[in-house]
């Protein structure tokens, strides 16, 4: 199949809102992208929209539920920080680099997630110290392409702070610069996510956010200028895209504590979780409930009669109840016996400990036991799309997608490369390419 493009550059910008559209194509550098580009401002994320999912449809082209990243964590009840899904074998079947990498095409990664391990040239997975005898460096080294990280993180390392932001995104775009210029990838993938954390942690539309999104304009403009140092950018193609939005929640719901008030869920002395028969598995804005023993009916009852009870009252921060059926059919986990959504304004916490809910405070917040806004929820809330923007080879010029989906970006990234990811769930989006 014929290339459409010599270098194709994927900038996910993580928690980049449809909202945030109108300021975006105020800066100076949006607006350059912009002026020549295809763009679609109302591409629907998927469910449970956190960040690993989505990263993991956005190259696969599939949902949660065939690519079998279904949640940012796995489920380990009781464990105080659980595990991510950080490799690349947590994906099932094939993924955009990899079918780059068998067509002899180079390949970079700069905490893309879901990729520690992978087959990429040039790799920096993003991936966290999760045990207390773990270094963050010797974590990332082990995981991804030794030599490069350590040329960046002597490079650039004095710029991070820890996973502090926007240190954390100085330092990947001065290593993605550094990537651009002396190795030309044809395929280049980075996640930037100073927005998302200053979302999280100050709310969705404050100053801090606001802030994040004029940075992440300053870097969009350095990787540009990059492109044209490296003599790559005539043959490149620059996506800019989020994962999903947010939105801000004044209340933490902790269903689990209600587990344990109704004897599904046990603790020691010490508060910890020693054995359960339900658990609530947060995903945000949105929940699975799991039931250890898929025979046990009377937990089940328990389960369903409590949530229907909750649901009655929206004080009670529950806006929907679905089966695990129902959650496969819209790409979630189909393994979890129930999905909840959470009204505007709520969100879900694991924690069995304290109150059902707890009213969020600033201190709260400062302490980073909870955010001021998340993401997790329903792809049909109102206000909660993400975009794309495409400019460059093989990309049509001024042309407005006015719907599209998360799972349709990889098939139409593969295409551009002359890749195919085989029977998807996404669709080639033919109206952003020139062919």
């Amino acid at each position: 199949m014929e290339r459409l493009t010599e270098h194709l550059i994927v900038i996910s910008f993580d928690c980049l809102s449809a909202l945030d559209f109108p300021m975006l194509s105020e800066l100076q550098n949006f607006q350059t992208l912009l002026k020549e580009s295809s763009y679609c401002k109302n591409v629907e994320t998927i469910y449970p929209s956190v960040t690993y999912p989505c990263h993991a449809t956005i190259v696969t082209g599939n949902f949660p539920n065939r690519h079998g990243v279904i949640n940012n964590t796995f489920l380990q009840p009781g464990k105080p920080s659980p595990d991510w899904y950080w490799h690349r074998r947590h994906i099932k079947g094939t993924t955009l680099y990899d079918e780059a990498k068998k067509a002899g095409l180079t390949t970079a990664a700069l905490l893309w997630p879901v990729t520690a391990g992978a087959n990429i040239d040039y790799n920096m997975p993003e991936i966290f110290a999760n045990r207390p005898w773990q270094h963050q460096i010797a974590v990332s080294l082990r995981n991804g392409s030794t030599i490069y990280q350590l040329d960046m993180n002597r490079r650039f390392g004095h710029l991070r702070n820890g996973l502090s932001q926007p240190e954390l995104d100085d330092f990947v775009l001065e290593s993605t610069v550094q990537t651009i210029e002396t190795k030309k990838p044809n395929l280049l993938l980075v996640h930037f996510t100073d927005l998302d954390t200053q979302r999280h942690y100050h709310g969705f539309a404050s100053d801090e956010a606001i802030s994040a999104v004029h940075r992440h304009d300053n870097r969009l403009g350095r990787i540009i200028k990059a492109l044209k140092k490296a003599g790559i950018y005539e043959n490149s193609t620059i996506i800019a895209l989020g994962d999903h939005s947010a939105l801000d929640e004044t209340k933490a719901i902790k269903l689990n504590v209600l587990l344990r008030e109704h004897g599904l869920i046990e603790v020691d002395s010490r508060e910890k979780l020693i054995s359960w028969k339900a658990y609530c598995n947060s995903c945000d804005g949105s929940a699975y409930i799991y039931i250890k023993d898929k025979a046990d009916t009377e937990t089940k009852e328990t389960v369903t009669e409590l949530l229907r009870k909750l649901s009655e009252n929206d004080a009670n921060g529950i806006e929907k109840v679905i089966t695990g059926e129902q959650a496969g059919a819209l790409g979630a986990d189909p393994q979890a016996y129930l999905m909840i959504e959470a009204l505007q304004g709520f969100y879900f916490k694991e924690s069995h400990q304290g109150e059902y809910i707890d009213e969020i405070t600033a201190e709260d917040v400062a302490a980073k036991r909870y955010t001021f806004a998340s993401h997790g929820y329903s792809p049909k809330k109102e206000n909660y799309n993400t975009i794309l923007i495409a400019s460059g080879k093989g990309i049509r010029k001024n042309t407005v997608v006015p719907y599209m989906q998360l799972v349709d970006e990889g098939p139409t990234f593969a295409r551009l490369l002359g890749l195919q990811l085989g029977a998807t769930d996404g669709k080639i989006i033919t109206e952003l390419l020139s062919e």
